[in-house]
């Protein structure tokens, strides 16, 4: 844990409002996901990565095909995440939270998400979800993962961040970020988002708004990782809810 603090001279909250968010902001209302280049330095990635053989950080350990999620593995942290991860995700939560509510505000959904992640852990956990989600995947050749969503409960925060931890051309070749938009009465749009090392990708857990002629409408949405071709491959996932 200490190590990991080490790796990160300035603060997360410091990193995360260095970004354009009024630009991410329009990223995310056209398309469901949005990039932020470089929020993970090399050694960071390289240190979180190596804790995947390390138990004692993780309470779950998920083998894709025996669940029919695609190939591959993860792994869920236990609580106390370790030091960066739990600072990352309390920093990007406020500014996702702003979105999130102005998106509900558009949907006509009675749901105001607090400005602090610790007030909405305390909802999840008030809720009986009380499970912490952030994971490590690891993916093989031949590995990919299915198109889903990451919905633990009747709590569910709808964005979400995945982090690249490997460098592609270098570690792996293949495994591409992927996301699925299905619209009504329309065929689905699909989303490939090219990431290097230490890239995030926010995007949409389940459902986003769009404009419609007569006012905003849901569309859905899932994600998933293509066929990794060669190498390995190691994604941090950062999911605000906590799980059943």
């Amino acid at each position: 844990m200490t190590a990991l603090a080490q790796m990160a001279p300035d603060t997360a909250a410091d990193r995360v409002a260095r970004y354009g968010w009024p630009d991410l902001t329009q990223e995310l209302d056209g398309f469901g996901c949005a990039v932020l280049p470089g929020l993970l330095s090399a050694d960071e990635c390289t240190g979180i990565a190596a804790l995947y053989d390390e138990e004692a950080w993780f309470r779950s350990h998920i083998h894709m095909a025996r669940h029919g999620f695609g190939r591959g593995e993860y792994k869920y942290f236990r609580y106390p995440l370790p030091d960066l991860i739990a600072a990352l995700r309390t920093a990007l939560y406020p500014p996702l939270a702003e979105i999130a509510n102005r998106w509900n505000v558009r949907l006509g959904v009675d749901v105001v998400y607090p400005r602090n992640h610790a007030d909405f852990l305390a909802q999840c956990h008030a809720a009986g979800q009380g499970r912490p989600t952030p994971l490590l995947l690891r993916y093989g050749p031949g590995d990919y993962n299915c198109l889903h969503q990451d919905l633990y409960g009747a709590l569910a925060f709808p964005l979400q961040v995945a982090v690249l931890l490997s460098q592609p051309g270098e570690d792996f070749t293949g495994g591409e970020f992927v996301l699925t938009e299905q619209r009504p009465r329309m065929q689905s749009r699909a989303e490939v988002v090219p990431l290097r090392r230490g890239d995030a990708v926010i995007f949409a857990v389940h459902n986003r708004p769009v404009d419609g002629a007569k006012g905003a409408y849901r569309v859905n949405l899932r994600h998933g990782v293509s066929r990794v071709r060669a190498g390995r491959r190691h994604t941090l996932g950062v999911i605000f809810h906590d799980a059943t």
